[in-house]
């Protein structure tokens, strides 16, 4: 995979994940504060902070996903040695 693909794919993530984590990030302080509501097919109800608290979480390990990638797709690998075809000098 060459340069271009792997800073690509970067941005991608980072787009996608930074659009994720932002939202959970808000319902989570929502939900730590006693602000967030949800509404699952019944009355609406206060979000629980636990709730919040594990939307916080997600947000952190959204937000270390493109880093993540990142380093290890944009990393200069290390060089893999050649194997020379040369025939040894004669021990003396």
């Amino acid at each position: 995979m060459n340069k271009n693909t792997s800073m690509i794919i970067t941005v991608v993530l980072a787009l996608l994940c930074s659009c994720c984590s932002l939202f959970t990030c808000v319902m989570g302080f929502g939900g730590i504060t006693g602000n967030g509501t949800y509404n699952l097919g019944g009355a609406e109800q206060p979000m629980p902070p636990t709730a919040g608290y594990a939307l916080l979480c997600v947000s952190v390990i959204l937000i270390l996903v493109p880093l993540i990638t990142g380093f290890f797709l944009l990393r200069k690998k290390p060089e893999a040695t050649t194997i020379s075809d040369e025939p040894l000098p004669p021990a003396s």
